[in-house]
This record gives C-alpha cells, sequence and structure tokens, in this order.
C-alpha cells in the first residue's frame, strides 16, 4: 500500500490553490495515532470554522476506487477533487485511514475496532478550531459500516450520516452470516486487500506469494486449518478470517456494535440520515432495517434510496446480464451526480440551505427502482433488456404493497390457493460434494469464483464456478425443486420483503434449505428459451431452527416448520411472466456448504447426503411470503 505520510504538517497546494490538504495524525484512547488528511479551501482553515465531512477508509485515504464515480459519462474522481467540490461548497473535508492501514498505526481487525476509533475521530475534530462542532460522516460500503459503529457508541458530534452501501443492522443476518450460513465473500475480500495490505508492500516476496494464490482451486478444499489456507502466508489475515467462520452461532462476537446497529440503535444520535443501497448488494437488509428503525425511533428524518445497482455502481445500467436501461442511474435521474446530490442532501440535513433555493426541496423519504416493464430483447452490450422506473413513497414497504401468502404444489406450482390434498412432498438428494454453483446475486468482492447481479438461471456457462457442460438449465438438477406460477395475465408489482414459509425433513442431522425468486421472461427471438432473471435469494441453516444462538441438530424424519428470508426485491413481473421459486440445499460459492454430518462447517472433513424433504399438503402447506401492490385479491389471475 503507498504510503502519503510526511513528518511536515506545513498545508500542500493543490488545484492551483484552490485546494488546501495537510496531514493529521489523531490520537486514539490507547494512544495508536490514525493519519488523516484535511482538506480545506485556505491554508488556515481554523479562519472558518465550517462542518466536517469524514470519511473513514481501510483502502487507502488518497486512492482513487470505483464506487465513488460520480457520473456515468465521466471517469472516476480522484479524492481530491472530490474533496475540491466540497469545500468550494464550504465544507471541510477529512478522509482517514483506518487503523492498521495505509499510514496508521495500529492492527487492523476487519470491521470490530471501528466504533471507537470512528467515536474517538469525531470528538478529536469536535474540539478542532476548524470545525463547528458538527460532523457528518459519508461513505460507500466499509466507509458506512464505520458510521455505524460509531453511531452504536453513542457518540456526540456526529450531526447526519449517509451510508452509501453499508453499515451493519446485524453481521449475523447478512454481509457475515445469513441464516447461519457464512457468506464467502468475506474470504474473497480477505485475499483482494491482503495482496495490498502494508505487509505486503513491505515484503515482495509475500506479495508475490499472495498474487499467485489459486483462489479457485482453494474453494475446492474446504475446510481450511490455520496454516492451511490461501491465506496462510499472512497469519493476521488468516487469523481473523478462520475466526469468523468458526463464529457459527449468534453469541458475544457478533454482538459487538460495530456489527450489531439493532441492539444498539437507542445510542445512535437523533441526526439525519440516509440508507443507499441496491437490490443486488449484499447489504440490503441492512440498510433497509437501518432505515425503518431510525424512521421509528428518531425524530430527525431518515431516508432511504435503493437502486438496481450492484455493489457501489449507482452510475451503471445493469447488473450482471440484466440492463435496466438509461432511467436506472443515479445521475441524471436523482440528481445531475452523486456528488450534487450528495451535497444536497448535506445541506438540507445541516439546515444550510436557504428558503426559495431549490436545494431546499424536501427529498422524498423512500425513492426506489422497480424493476421490469421492457421488452425482454438483447441489446447491443449482449445484456436482457428489463427496465424500470423510480417510485417515491414515505414507507418501506410502499404504502400500496400488501402481504400475501402464495401456496406451493408438489406438482411445481405457485397457486393464492392453499392446497388440499392430504399428503403431497417432494424430496431429493443433496451431496454436499456438487452443490449448486452461484449463478449472480447480492454479492459484492466475490471475483475470481462470483459476481453479482442478475443472471439467467437457465443458462449457465464457464464464467460459473462450479457448472459443468453441457450446462444445462440450474433447474434441470434434480436437487432443485422449482416451482412456478402460470403465465400471469397481467403486470403485478412485487415490492418488500421475500421469505419462503418451508416444512421440512430431512434424512441427516443438520442441512441447509435456500430459496430463489425469478422473474422467468418468456422466449423471444434473442433467448428462445427464455430468461430466468434472479431477483433476490436466501439460505437457512436447519440447526438454528430454533434458535441462532443455541443451535439444536434435526431429528432424522422429523417434521419441522423452517423460515427462509432472502433479502427485498422490487420487481414488476409483465402480463405473460412467470414468478418462479426454486428450492434447494445450497448455493456455494456465495455460502459454505453444509455436509450434512452436524459438524461446524469451519472444521468438518467428511460430508454425507441428505434425502431432504418439502411437504405442500393442507396439513403441512408450504408458502412463499411477499408484498404485492394491491394485495391479494385478484393478485395473479394467472393462477388457478
Amino acid at each position: 500500500m503507498t504510503t502519503y505520510d510526511t513528518p511536515a504538517r506545513r498545508p500542500e497546494p493543490l488545484h492551483q490553490g484552490a485546494l488546501w490538504r495537510r496531514t493529521v495524525h489523531i490520537p486514539m484512547r490507547d494512544g495508536i495515532l490514525l493519519a488523516a488528511d484535511l482538506y480545506s479551501a485556505s491554508p488556515a482553515p481554523e479562519a472558518t470554522p465550517l462542518p466536517v465531512l469524514l470519511e473513514r477508509t481501510p483502502y487507502g485515504r488518497r486512492a482513487r476506487r470505483g464506487s465513488d464515480q460520480d457520473r456515468s459519462d465521466a471517469p472516476v474522481p480522484q479524492p481530491q477533487d472530490t474533496a475540491r467540490y466540497f469545500t468550494d461548497a464550504r465544507y471541510h473535508v477529512v478522509r482517514q485511514d483506518c487503523r492498521g492501514r495505509g499510514d496508521s498505526e495500529g492492527t487492523f481487525v476487519k470491521y470490530l475496532g471501528e466504533g471507537p476509533d470512528g467515536a474517538d475521530t469525531i470528538a478529536w475534530l469536535r474540539d478542532q478550531p476548524w470545525c463547528d462542532g458538527r460532523v457528518v460522516m459519508t461513505g460507500v460500503s466499509y466507509s458506512a459500516h464505520v458510521q455505524a459503529a460509531a453511531a452504536a457508541e453513542g457518540v456526540t458530534g456526529l450531526a447526519a450520516m449517509f451510508q452509501d452501501s453499508g453499515g451493519f443492522s446485524s453481521g449475523y443476518d447478512a454481509g457475515m452470516r445469513m441464516g447461519g450460513a457464512f457468506e464467502l465473500k468475506q474470504v474473497t475480500w480477505a485475499l483482494r486487500h491482503a495482496t495490498n495490505s502494508p505487509e505486503a508492500a513491505a515484503d515482495g516476496v509475500l506479495a508475490e506469494e499472495l498474487r499467485r494464490v489459486d483462489v479457485a482451486g482453494w474453494f475446492g478444499a474446504m475446510p481450511w486449518r490455520p496454516g492451511c489456507s490461501p491465506l496462510r502466508h499472512l497469519p493476521a489475515y488468516e487469523d481473523f478470517l478462520l475466526e469468523q467462520w468458526r463464529q457459527d452461532t449468534f453469541g458475544d462476537y457478533y454482538r459487538n456494535p460495530a456489527i450489531y446497529g439493532r441492539g444498539f440503535y437507542d445510542r445512535f444520535p437523533d441526526a439525519p440520515s440516509l440508507h443507499m443501497g441496491s437490490w443486488y448488494d449484499p447489504y440490503v437488509r441492512s440498510t433497509i432495517e437501518n432505515f425503518t428503525a431510525l424512521q421509528e425511533l428518531k425524530s430527525a428524518p431518515a431516508y432511504l434510496v435503493m437502486g438496481p445497482w450492484t455493489h457501489g455502481h449507482r452510475c451503471e445500467t445493469y447488473a450482471g446480464d440484466v440492463d435496466f436501461g438509461p432511467q436506472a442511474t443515479l445521475d441524471g435521474n436523482l440528481a445531475p451526480s452523486y456528488l450534487e446530490f450528495r451535497r444536497r442532501w448535506f445541506d438540507r440535513a445541516l439546515g444550510r440551505a436557504g428558503a426559495g433555493n431549490p436545494d431546499d426541496e424536501e427529498m422524498p423519504t423512500v425513492q426506489y427502482f422497480l424493476m421490469g416493464g421492457s421488452d425482454g430483447g438483447r441489446d447491443a452490450a449482449g445484456r436482457m433488456r428489463h427496465g424500470g422506473v423510480w417510485r417515491t413513497d414515505t414507507q418501506w414497504p410502499p404504502t400500496s404493497a400488501e402481504p400475501i401468502t402464495l401456496y406451493l404444489t408438489a406438482d411445481g406450482e405457485i397457486t393464492t390457493a392453499p392446497p388440499t390434498a392430504s399428503s403431497a412432498s417432494v424430496t431429493y438428494d443433496f451431496d454436499p460434494r456438487n452443490p449448486v454453483p452461484t449463478m449472480g446475486g447480492q454479492i459484492t468482492s466475490g471475483e475470481p469464483v462470483m459476481t453479482g447481479g442478475a443472471y439467467d438461471q437457465n443458462a449457465p456457462d464457464a464464467r460459473v464456478y462450479g457448472a459443468r457442460e453441457p450446462y444445462l438449465p440450474l433447474n434441470s438438477r434434480p436437487d432443485v425443486v422449482s416451482l412456478a406460477t402460470a403465465p400471469l395475465e397481467r403486470d403485478v408489482v412485487l415490492a418488500g420483503p421475500v421469505s419462503a414459509r418451508l416444512y421440512i425433513s430431512s434424512t441427516a442431522p443438520d442441512t441447509d434449505f435456500t430459496v430463489k425468486l425469478l422473474d422467468v421472461h418468456p422466449p423471444n427471438d434473442d433467448y428462445p428459451h427464455g430468461f430466468a432473471m434472479l431477483l433476490t435469494d436466501g439460505i437457512v441453516r436447519c440447526r438454528f431452527h430454533r434458535s441462532n444462538e443455541r443451535p439444536e441438530l434435526l431429528t432424522p424424519g422429523e417434521i419441522y416448520e423452517i423460515e427462509v428470508t432472502a433479502p427485498d426485491t422490487a420487481n414488476l413481473f409483465a402480463a405473460g411472466h412467470r414468478i418462479r421459486l426454486d428450492i434447494s440445499s445450497s448455493n456455494f460459492p456465495r455460502f459454505d456448504v453444509n455436509t450434512n454430518t452436524g459438524e461446524p462447517e469451519a472444521r468438518a472433513r467428511r460430508t454425507a447426503v441428505a434425502a431432504n424433504t418439502v411437504y405442500m399438503d393442507a396439513e403441512r402447506p408450504s408458502h412463499l411470503l411477499v408484498w404485492l401492490e394491491g394485495g391479494a385479491e385478484d393478485a395473479l389471475a394467472g393462477t388457478p
């Protein structure tokens, strides 16, 4: 990692003297100094106390990141260019290296220590003569996580938060684990950033070893052990990764305020907050929960923005192999640019926009992108045209949506009518050595083994880790139970939470159940087999069927009721399309694979084939729970 630190504290002119930068070292409560850059419009910022925009990052405080893109028709700005925009708008800007990263002292431990460091940084900034006492936190991804971590410390002086694509409501429920299963993007993230670590920068041999790691090969050699993992050359990273994986219950580890905002919302400041996310981002659940909780608990306004993008890619019209049209980007639709969108919101949040100023116009509480509505053809870039529109509301789920129950049948149908059969079920064999491959979804930092976004589940190819020739549709596998409505006779709008309540049994003492919700486009000239577009997916590990704190193994053959929750989504299913639900027991490498033995996945060496059953009869009516516009009345005119 590049080092920018210098012993000189003198301000450095940038942009021909229109911007000034100086390095400051901010003391933490344990004596560690964290490096930060202060950007101001003059070499003497103390002459003009102003609000401070604070961004804390583990990626290098002067590094350019793709998620900082401002407009779809412009290159990604450098940090000093972004700072110049905000200093011109009468803010001071501070970008800080997180502990153990960049020029900051100490040891980097992902997530867990960011709360106290953030709180200490804010306290220090408030005491500086160039700060007017107000600190606004901003940033994407990890820089959003650290905001929630600081807020959970009950910090004074945090005047507003702009959380983009991050901020844990519960790392156990989304972002680190889901339904008890471990999200393996934690592995690919650690590998990527180990390569850019200070340790690798100081040791060329180590850096080369890390660059040469065969990630795909290691994913086929689980479980990993200390000294026998893709991070074996960097023990500090290996230790925290394996510790994350081993911590499979909801205990003290996952109750750390830095990754458990849900337990500490009472400590969050009563300050304006904006929560931005996207339907193919791994933090959908946290983004929406943070918004809904703070909207309910605080008097200051909270705002929600949900686009159709992948993680931080608000200037792109597509996610995976699906395009949503020019109306999908933030820039040109919600504001001329991401910079202007943020500046307008900061000004409103701090009461700086004057009367009569268009910037003072109230922002809608909720802005969300409803996917769907286009012709389903292939565009010039080879992506399916799905389309969509922006909508506004005052709450989430939207006021027009109501919960509805859709029932599953052993004949593969999804209907509005409860089942009447006295006995009906589907059984399949789940072999952990042959898991269902991941094809898109809410993923970030998954390369080279997985990529986020919307993909056609009918058409796996060589890009898909674990897919095998002849690349048949995923639901052709015998371990995938695929259910669908009849072709819809009218458009159906789904917007809100998604879950499946299943009645299940297994021959194993533990196993997983997964769900995928899909919009199935009918065949056309470009897609003669149709296009099964993934919207959202979820998983549950059955040993947590009663409690995430105290796992309890299954009794083989006994029937249990479980709920598999998937992140919220918003989609228009056009007339002629089908709503489809795929049920299975694996989604790899997005999630670690249950061995079916009852042993924790982080150390189990043996696997067993499980016969898993889903019941769909009058006494055990497995069903899908969704929010539909207009509710249950005539919601699915095309189903029996």
